[in-house]
């Protein structure tokens, strides 16, 4: 099991979080709302997305000015997360309340709705803040990224103190021996356990994760003295951690315009054409 400094330097690397909003372009959003769905078993891929698109299919023909994006799990329990931001909790009620006053909109993911809910186990909603002082040069823009890393810290209760101390020192150590590290870091206000931190990073490529694996030697190097202090204080302050990958998944997201410009052939990629079925597939009369 990877420690506590090996963790955060492997996901430290090109690390940002979910800015999906077309109108928060310009600044970083406080508040993340993180959907998670559970599948059950054979009903991920095609036919997951293809209930998922219904929502995408809703959101584009009303022009919704709130994005999301969409993820599927490539490790752990067959999942999905779609996470949206805010720049205020105000601004989540005023989009709340101008979904329920758009009967059409309502309407149609009410529908999708009952459709996906075929496909899944379970559901469950989080809501999460965003920590500036806790946070590296995080990045809004996730365009040009494909994968997540999503990690969780539980940190003690009545520890929190002890936990801020080993984030500052954490930032201290990157930012002298890899400076070009981002990190978004939110704690958890509704939805789960108190004390739990969650650390956003994405990626272009996998292999962004061999390289920030490798950079372990420099932040030992940069924390120099005070290495035994901070793994102290980590083992002292938090109880647990876990990280899972994710991959960004363009048929299960509603991305705004800009993005799909960008880069049409992953945001808006074309639907396979139908095959023309063989003989042998036909059934004998």
């Amino acid at each position: 099991m990877r420690n506590f400094r090996s963790l955060f330097v492997a996901l430290s690397l090109t690390a940002a979080y979910a800015c999906v909003s077309a109108a928060q372009e310009a600044s970083i959003p406080k508040v993340l709302q993180i959907t998670r769905e559970f599948i059950k078993p054979g009903k991920s891929g095609s036919a997951h997305d293809k209930t998922e698109s219904a929502f995408v299919d809703a959101m584009t023909r009303a022009k919704w000015p709130t994005h999301y994006i969409g993820m599927t799990s490539l490790s752990g329990k067959s999942r999905a997360l779609y996470l949206t931001s805010y720049p205020s909790f105000d601004a989540w009620q005023k989009d709340t309340e101008a979904t329920a006053k758009n009967a059409t909109l309502s309407a149609a993911l009410d529908r999708a709705a009952m459709a996906d809910g075929e496909l899944l186990e379970s559901i469950d909603q989080g809501v999460f803040y965003l920590r500036e002082e806790m946070s590296m040069h995080p990045r809004p823009d996730l365009s040009q990224m494909r994968y997540m890393e999503v990690s969780v810290f539980h940190v003690r209760p009545g520890k929190e103190a002890q936990w801020a101390q080993v984030v500052k020192m954490a930032k201290a150590a990157y930012e002298k021996g890899i400076p070009d590290a981002h990190w978004g870091m939110f704690s958890e206000l509704y939805g789960g356990d108190s004390g739990s931190y969650l650390l956003l990073s994405s990626h272009k490529a996998l292999a962004e994760i061999d390289k920030g694996l490798l950079d372990n030697k420099q932040f030992i190097a940069a924390m120099g003295d005070d290495l035994k202090k901070f793994d102290e204080l980590y083992a002292e302050c938090c109880e647990a951690s876990q990280s899972q990958l994710f991959a960004f998944s363009p048929r299960q997201s509603y991305v705004q315009d800009e993005w799909i410009k960008a880069d049409p052939s992953f945001w808006k990629p074309r639907a396979a054409a139908p095959g023309k079925p063989s003989t042998e597939d036909k059934k004998p009369n």
